[in-house]
């Protein structure tokens, strides 16, 4: 019952912080994307992991400015209409694994053409 819960406030946070995080003016902040919020038992921790488009030093900085928000962004969520008795403190990290995929698919591709070749070759 309390994971059902979990669950839904982390989708809830979610959403929220997606929402907040697109109304940042701050310039250093790309397009990003929330993969996951995952939130401790006790509600008092939520780790945001998000997708980042740009290079790596973009990404660092992007992450620098929202985990230097932290506190603004927290006052959002509250003004936004989310109630918890004790709102999480969030921390923000990259997830690389969209990145990952894409660079497995794509040598799982050169692979397959290479193997046409070779078989074209035997032909």
């Amino acid at each position: 019952m309390a994971s059902y819960r979990l669950e839904r406030v982390a989708e809830l946070l979610k959403e929220v912080l997606s929402e907040i995080i697109q109304d940042l003016k701050d310039p250093r902040i790309g397009f990003i994307s929330i993969l996951e919020v995952k939130v401790s038992p006790d509600l008092r921790h939520a780790r945001v992991s998000i997708s980042l488009f740009g290079e790596d030093s973009d990404k660092k900085a992007a992450l620098e400015v929202l985990n230097n928000a932290k506190g603004f962004i927290k006052k959002e969520v509250t003004q936004r209409g989310v109630s918890l008795r004790r709102m999480p403190d969030f921390v923000f990290i990259y997830d690389d694994s969209i990145e990952y995929s894409a660079h497995i698919t794509e040598l799982i591709n050169k692979a397959k053409a290479d193997d046409e070749r070779l078989v074209k070759k035997i032909d």
